[in-house]
């Protein structure tokens, strides 16, 4: 149940933030946007605040690690965000941030 609550809180964040492709970062300001906004959506849905906060770092991390400067502004972009980006997005961060 954790789980699916860390993932759901990912989900709903990205939708809100921009991610990219190859060792990126996040356009001034974003990144705590980001940050604000997925811990905000993770507690809201029961995670307690230091998991939260663990979760969207290490997604934050994932993002500009996996994700060209380009691809983390299209994330965050006000005319719709390309499906197939915000689901490699997701699948990233899934993965590099999955309880062990």
């Amino acid at each position: 149940m954790r789980l699916q609550s860390l993932l759901a809180a990912f989900a709903a964040s990205a939708l809100l933030l921009p991610m990219a492709a190859q060792a990126g970062s996040f356009p001034a300001g974003k990144e705590a946007a980001y940050m604000a906004q997925c811990t905000q959506v993770a507690t809201g849905q029961g995670v307690d605040a230091a998991a939260a906060k663990k979760h969207c770092d290490c997604g934050a991390q994932a993002i500009k690690k996996n994700f060209s400067d380009k691809e983390i502004e299209d994330l965050d972009s006000k005319d719709g965000v390309d499906a197939k980006l915000m689901q490699r997005a997701q699948t990233v961060v899934q993965s590099a941030c999955k309880p062990k």
